[in-house]
């Protein structure tokens, strides 16, 4: 295969394996790892629920790490330096455990429980997102000397987090801004949370949920009827900063086109009845699921080329000797790859049938469709940095659509397995990335993932179950669950057909389509004007939450857009951790006084 900068990482050369003896996975690592990562599962959780995005939780925990180990040095209750290789251990375990809501937590699973109106218990829940998790960390093991060691494929944010790390370790200094910079934006979410949503007496004043505007009326209705004002929490405000500014502009636009003129409308014509935005959302939602769809289905299909190089490598990943990978020592051995799948996959399998009622046959097709989606997500991860867990969750809905037509649950937890296995195998592949870049023992970030996958299990399953306890939990103003509402409209599509809809959501659906594929077409074909032309992801996203929470993340997007102008050097330094501190004080506030409310420890709001 030719060696062309498309498919070839230009970035830092990797550096030689760290000399035998050095720590990287040592029980400090684990533990700090698992906590940290745990936390920030929750944070992603919440984020997922309320706007449908998650957020990537390495490079914050590397900077926590480090700041925790350098203030507890300081004071001499740690002897021993904290070093980069260890920290980087310690990514591997917070990364594996803040991406656990990708087990389905955040989409397959509130779509059922939205079609069925019952909740899954966490008996079920908790061995089913770590069985798909665990098969994802496995696949990735043929994957990685063809992808990394050999192709030199970017995974644009492992080397973010590698030279994040050699930063930190280089400059005691930076850290330690970054942190308090991380610090002083998660006192500011939390106080936000706190003062919003705490419901003792005591509290002076209470923090508004949004801000209407003065005066101004749609359809002859106060415009907060149609979700249109300022969302006033912080967490927004950071989703934005990280988000970036084209997205954000795109859900602006998506905002107005919806709530300004597409749910008005609807409303005026009798179509929706009430402006409650479960019953608002039931109707705008599917011309944005059919945005989303064909544009996730259509370019995933334009990046033919990547599919063909991830089928064709997979041969020279299975072989996985010779002059490729001179460090056979501290690989991950083939055998444990073909063990992990024979233990791992029936289990997968036996769990779709004991728990959903999956005929094997068709747990097998779906385990099978897992590797194959996981192979394809791995290398789109590692040439663009996205995976596109949603538009291969979508192709597996398709495919059980057609195999198991109207079980709605066997299309969604089939696709589930899809979409978990592939994510965990692309974020392992992230940090052996990163670890290549640095020296790292692949072996000891192989058995990392093992330690976050089980944290963030423990994590995210009581959390979820805290959050949503029921199915009128879900779908509301406060966790509109746009994932969710996609996943369950495409499932309701494949069972009841489109004659089941009302003509106009049909007329939205077809529009909504060939939007997505108009964007995808004009991306490809103008290139260098991509900044003008509306996100896909974010215009559709739009039509599934509430407008003010849109306008919401377009200010903050401004905001660091102004600062990497007007001083890109602070913008680097804070827009990163300040946004990721607002984004964890929130949502970990948000939590907490959840919990007061479950152990009668606060009154009900």
């Amino acid at each position: 295969m030719s060696e062309t900068p498309s498919t070839v990482d230009d970035g830092p050369s990797p550096l030689p394996l760290a000399a035998p003896g050095t720590p990287q996975l040592t029980i400090r690592a684990i533990i700090t790892g698992m906590l940290l990562g745990g936390i920030m599962s929750l944070s992603n959780l919440y984020i997922a629920l309320r706007t449908g995005w998650s957020f990537g939780v390495t490079i914050t925990a590397g900077i926590l790490a480090f700041a925790i180990f350098t203030a507890l040095g300081s004071v001499g209750l740690v002897k021993r330096h904290f070093g980069i290789l260890e920290n980087n251990a310690m990514q591997s375990v917070a990364s594996a455990a803040g991406y656990m809501t990708g087990g389905g937590t955040v989409a397959a699973i509130p779509a059922l429980m939205m079609l069925t109106g019952e909740p899954m218990p966490w008996f079920i829940m908790l061995p089913w997102v770590m069985a798909i998790a665990l098969l994802g960390v496995v696949v990735a093991v043929p994957m990685k000397r063809q992808m990394i060691n050999h192709e030199r494929l970017r995974f644009p944010s492992g080397i973010a987090a590698a030279e994040t790390l050699k930063s930190l370790h280089a400059s005691a200094a930076e850290g330690l801004d970054k942190a308090k910079a991380l610090f002083i934006g998660g006192l500011i979410g939390g106080s936000v949370a706190f003062f919003r949503d705490a419901t003792f007496k005591w509290i002076p004043f209470k923090w508004p949920d949004h801000l209407p505007i003065p005066g101004l009326k749609i359809a002859g209705l106060p415009a907060e009827k149609f979700t249109i004002g300022v969302d006033c929490g912080a967490l927004m405000i950071g989703a934005g900063a990280i988000m970036g500014f084209r997205v954000a502009w795109s859900q602006l636009l998506g905002a107005f086109l919806c709530w300004f003129i597409a749910a008005p409308w609807a409303y005026e014509q009798g179509i929706i009845t009430d402006t409650k935005y479960k019953a608002m959302v039931g109707w705008t939602v599917w011309g944005g699921s059919s945005l989303l769809l064909t544009s996730g289905l259509l370019a995933f299909f334009m990046q033919w080329k990547t599919v063909a190089r991830a089928f064709k490598s997979l041969s020279s990943g299975f072989g996985g000797g010779g002059d490729v990978d001179p460090a056979e020592a501290v690989e991950v051995p083939m055998r444990w790859f073909l063990y992990g799948v024979a233990i791992l996959g029936p289990l997968v399998i036996g769990l779709q049938w004991a728990f959903f009622g999956i005929a094997p046959w068709l747990g097998l097709i779906a385990v099978l469709m897992s590797f194959f989606i996981a192979v394809v997500a791995s290398r789109a991860t590692g040439e663009t940095d996205t995976t596109p867990t949603g538009a291969l969750g979508k192709l597996t809905q398709l495919t059980f659509g057609l195999l198991d037509r109207g079980n709605v649950t066997t299309n969604l937890m089939t696709a589930n397995a899809g979409a978990g296995v592939s994510i965990h195998a692309a974020d392992l592949l992230t940090d052996l990335k990163s670890g290549w870049l640095l020296g790292a023992n692949p072996r000891q970030q192989f058995f990392a993932q093992f330690f976050g996958v089980t944290a963030g299990a423990l994590f995210v399953v009581p959390a979820y179950r805290i959050l949503v306890p029921n199915v009128d939990a879900i779908g509301n103003d406060r966790f509109p669950a746009p994932g969710a509402q996609t996943w369950k409209n495409v499932a309701e599509m494949l069972t009841g057909g489109l004659d089941s809809l009302h003509p106009t959501a049909q007329w939205a659906m077809l529009i909504g389509g060939l939007v997505g594929i108009t964007l995808v077409l004009l991306e490809r074909a103008l290139p260098r004007y991509k900044k003008f032309i509306p996100s896909a992801m974010g215009l559709g996203l739009a039509f599934t939450f509430h407008g003010w929470m849109a306008i919401s993340m377009f200010i903050g997007a401004t905001a660091a857009l102004i600062l990497q102008k007007s001083a890109p050097e602070k913008a680097e330094r804070y827009i990163v951790p300040v946004s990721s501190g607002l984004i964890a004080g929130e949502s970990l506030v948000g939590i907490l006084l959840a919990v007061l409310i479950i152990l009668g420890l606060m009154p009900q709001g």
